[in-house]
């Protein structure tokens, strides 16, 4: 029994660690296991300490139950603070490098009951340098990044939880390319406390788990929200199938899915709407990385000066194009980004909840990197939630999904709404 504890999902896990059904020193066991069988294929963790993560079980076994977490392995992605274990960044800068505290979203973790197991891979500094981490589902080909380790090691059942980060792309696309459920908040609905920084005005925190309840769970804690847990619907919400004027750069594999979800919707007695796009949306893409280049330059002032030498030559590239954007034209681009956050409600219309595309399409040959952001950026530039529904594969047998869209800030309706959405496209799936 031991050996499949690492497949239950993060609620089953919950239910019965809070019952003491089970005990967090088995289920660790079991995901360190699968650890040391994959791990050498998949790359997916930076730093494991097996005896450090079985002590914390131990004495979680020991005690009273802390919380909706307790007992729970969690893989940290290698972008927050931990204070034992270390945190390198994704760059040799900071090898062996010893926070003396951890991130905020890991200490809320860590009061609610979870098992730290260890640091996931991070591309450097979450930017988009490709990762040594490999798809489980085929290793030829990349987890996405820049949460590559995160998503790699929950869609591999090294753990039944993850978290993660967004600027551009980062929690959705890896989610898609692993067939797991990745879940982006609100832009600020998470402290980002001990978490670098990359770019303030967008950076948001999340996580990843192998179901919408297990994202929940996870987003229940980080987000110091319990609605997050029961969030149902009484009736089928209002579905906008929304395409984007980037729908040209949309393999056949992610036009069919999108079609797939309109009519098993619709089959299923569901509103679906066609969502208008608004003016400029093109524009907005290179806005969401004309703001993301300017503030890295600020975020890594000190590792651009002191350790130019020992930056990647991709990274140097963009930190340089940054540097070129003045601090006038980057107060207007936020100003221009406030105020599309501002009519982004003229996005929704009737409808309850977006759904479209998470990536152009199957994940690319992992020699490729770590895959286009670009059905991802405008949705980290509005700052609104956004949560991957896995329910079809590709032609190379590599999944293939839809992202759920919802108002900023109402994130607990976004749950409820792909709680009722996710089953009905994966009931009928081949």
């Amino acid at each position: 029994m031991t050996a499949d504890l690492n497949r239950l999902s993060a609620v089953d896990l919950a239910a019965q660690l809070q019952s003491r059904a089970l005990t967090a020193e088995q289920v660790t066991r079991a995901c360190l296991a699968r650890i040391a069988q994959r791990d050498g294929e998949i790359h997916a963790w930076a730093h494991i300490d097996p005896d450090y993560a079985l002590a914390q079980a131990r004495s979680l076994d020991a005690g009273p139950i802390l919380g909706p977490l307790h007992g729970v392995p969690l893989g940290v992605k290698d972008i927050f603070d931990t204070a034992d274990l270390p945190t390198s960044y994704g760059s040799p800068i900071y090898e062996g490098n010893r926070p003396a505290q951890d991130a905020a979203a890991v200490a809320l973790c860590r009061a609610a009951g979870a098992v730290v197991l260890g640091k996931t891979v991070t591309t450097e500094f979450a930017s988009y340098q490709r990762p040594p981490t490999r798809n489980p589902w085929h290793t030829a080909y990349t987890p996405g990044g820049s949460s590559s380790g995160s998503a790699a090691s929950v869609a591999d059942a090294m753990t039944p939880l993850a978290l993660g980060t967004q600027t551009a792309g980062s929690i959705i696309r890896p989610a898609a390319y692993c067939g797991i459920v990745g879940f982006k908040p609100s832009f600020g609905a998470v402290p980002r406390a001990g978490c670098k920084a990359l770019a303030d005005s967008l950076d948001t925190l999340g996580g990843f788990g192998r179901s919408i309840d297990d994202v929940a769970l996870l987003a229940s804690v980080l987000m110091r929200e319990p609605a997050m847990l029961t969030a149902r619907r009484d009736a089928a919400p209002r579905v906008g199938m929304y395409r984007s004027l980037h729908w040209r750069h949309a393999a056949p594999e992610t036009r069919e899915a999108f079609t797939t979800a309109a009519e098993r919707l619709k089959a299923a007695g569901v509103e679906v709407v066609d969502t208008p796009l608004p003016d400029a949306h093109c524009a907005l893409m290179q806005l969401q990385a004309d703001i993301m280049a300017y503030e890295s330059v600020g975020a890594l002032a000190f590792e651009r000066w002191r350790h130019a030498d020992r930056l990647s030559p991709a990274l140097a590239a963009i930190l340089d194009g940054g540097a070129r954007i003045t601090r006038a034209q980057h107060l207007a681009n936020l100003a221009q980004a406030a105020d599309i956050r501002g009519r982004v409600e003229r996005l929704f219309g009737e409808c309850d909840v977006l759904l479209t595309p998470s990536a152009t399409g199957e994940a690319p040959f992992a020699d490729q990197g770590t895959g286009d952001p670009l059905f991802c950026r405008l949705w980290t530039l509005l700052g609104v939630p956004c949560v991957h529904l896995p329910f079809a594969k590709g032609p190379q047998g590599l999944p293939v999904g839809l992202q759920a869209i919802g108002r900023i800030g109402h994130d607990v309706d976004l749950m409820a709404a792909a709680r009722w959405v996710h089953p009905l496209l994966q009931d009928q799936a081949a």
